[in-house]
């Protein structure tokens, strides 16, 4: 029997994220979202990640106002929104009453797949997520962050009846679907066999599939995924897939057609659509890494940096004149990571960590702390996967003004309803619900955007 795998698109977010610095302006989707729209893709996911932040704070530009048109010109195509989970598009967990919000307003802009993640995957910090998306009438699909202590998948951590545990875990709160998500291509393609299969014997909903190029196994890991069974593979278009990105689609459509799980989609639009990115790309050439000739990071395999996360790397390096240190902080990620209890390194424990990763290896090893550093140690952020090293626990949280013993409870519970706070901080100037939840979610950066937005400051 014939069972086409579906395929989300990651070409307007994840893919320009991870390759150009989430530098691509609305004006540009614009040009090829009619055409994305014929090509019969299961999901785009257009919005969410670092898209938010960036849109405000480099682009000028309303991250609302690109789902809306996107909207328009994409009435086909059913739109995802990728956040994460208590921490919205922010780098904290924010109260239950933003979180409602947030969610309510993005449905009713045009979103109808919301997929979610924690990067500790701790579930109590999707619960509100969940129920406020099915109330909506949306769907969730749920990431499962994919990662290893080892080289390949086992060892004391991450292994496969950790994932299956995991998984439902995540399947009994409520997901519609699970992705198993990984950041910087550290599936080797046996491992995506195996653990797909073990999760099609013990789950109902579908799974998906979703790796980065990094290491270069993504193309095979999607390929065994696929024998395997799963249900909805990520791609993005060729001018913006491999290197720290995703196979493209071109691709791996081609390699499944006459197959069983052919996905049925228009070569000829997908090739169209890819002349047309490969002029919109030249625009964005200069984030692109262009500090090794190779496409294939097979470091990736040890230090763990996600796609997205290695470009800003490079980037804050660069401003820091730095960028000879960049192999220093690559080995000093690993060693960070193990001694907070081995978070997956998806946002914004991925920041937390690499941030850590590049004082330490610029000042001194733990000279300097960051405020996120320290709250994750107290347990603001969840539960690690892992314990964290007591020693470094106790030097982190020492004179830490909530308390030198970490909580145990779920983070938002501490947390004061924030809504009403931001709407009297906005009062005047905020236009809607929107406008409010961007001041919520990124108070500094927020308030100048709304600022300059409605003609009050220049720049």
């Amino acid at each position: 029997m014939s069972q086409p795998v579906k395929i989300t698109d990651e070409t307007l977010r994840d893919a320009q994220q991870s390759i150009f610095a989430t530098r691509m302006r609305t004006g540009d989707m614009e040009a090829v979202a009619a055409k994305m729209d014929q090509v019969g893709y299961h999901t785009s996911e257009m919005s969410g990640g670092a898209t938010f932040d960036v849109a405000i704070r480099y682009l000028n530009e309303d991250p609302w106002e690109r789902i809306r048109i996107l909207r328009e010109l994409m009435p086909r195509t059913r739109l995802q929104m990728h956040f994460r989970g208590q921490n919205l598009l922010g780098y904290r967990h924010y109260a239950d009453d933003l979180v409602v919000a947030f969610i309510n307003y993005a449905s009713k802009q045009g979103i109808d797949v919301f997929r979610i993640f924690d990067s500790l995957d701790d579930e109590r910090n999707l619960m509100t997520c969940i129920k406020t998306i099915k109330a909506c009438g949306k769907q969730v699909q749920i990431q499962m962050q994919y990662s290893l202590t080892e080289l390949k998948l086992g060892g004391p951590v991450y292994n496969i009846d950790y994932y299956v545990r995991k998984a439902k875990t995540f399947e009994e709160i409520g997901a519609d679907s699970i992705s198993i998500a990984d950041t910087c291509g550290l599936p080797s393609p046996y491992d995506a066999y195996d653990l797909v299969r073990a999760l099609k014997k013990e789950l109902s909903i579908p799974i998906g599939f979703h790796t980065h190029y990094n290491s270069g196994m993504a193309s095979m890991a999607c390929l065994k995924a696929v024998e395997a069974g799963v249900d909805i593979i990520d791609t993005a278009s060729a001018p913006f897939a491999l290197r720290s990105s995703f196979p493209a689609v071109e691709s791996m459509v081609f390699a499944l057609q006459g197959t069983t799980r052919d996905p049925g989609l228009d070569m000829d639009m997908l090739v169209s659509i890819g002349k047309d990115l490969e002029e919109i790309g030249q625009k964005y050439r200069e984030y692109m890494d262009n500090t090794r000739i190779s496409l294939v990071d097979a470091e990736a395999l040890i230090n763990q940096v996600p796609g997205g996360m290695l470009t800003n790397l490079i980037f804050q390096l660069k401003e820091a004149n730095a960028v000879d240190r960049l192999g220093d902080v690559c080995a000093e990620i690993p060693r960070v990571r193990r001694e907070l209890g081995y978070p997956p390194l998806a946002t914004p424990s991925s920041q937390i960590i690499v941030a850590q990763a590049v004082q330490n290896v610029l000042f001194g090893r733990y000279k300097i702390l960051s405020r996120q550093v320290r709250d994750y140690a107290y347990g603001l952020y969840g539960r690690t996967p892992h314990p964290i090293d007591p020693d470094i626990r106790k030097m982190l949280l020492k004179n830490y003004e909530k308390g030198e013993t970490p909580i145990t409870c779920r983070p938002a519970d501490l947390l004061e309803p924030e809504l009403e706070k931001a709407k009297e901080a906005t009062a005047g100037l905020a236009r809607d619900m929107g406008d409010v939840l961007i001041y919520a979610i990124f108070p500094d950066t927020g308030m100048r955007f709304l600022r300059c937005k409605y003609g009050l400051e220049s720049g």
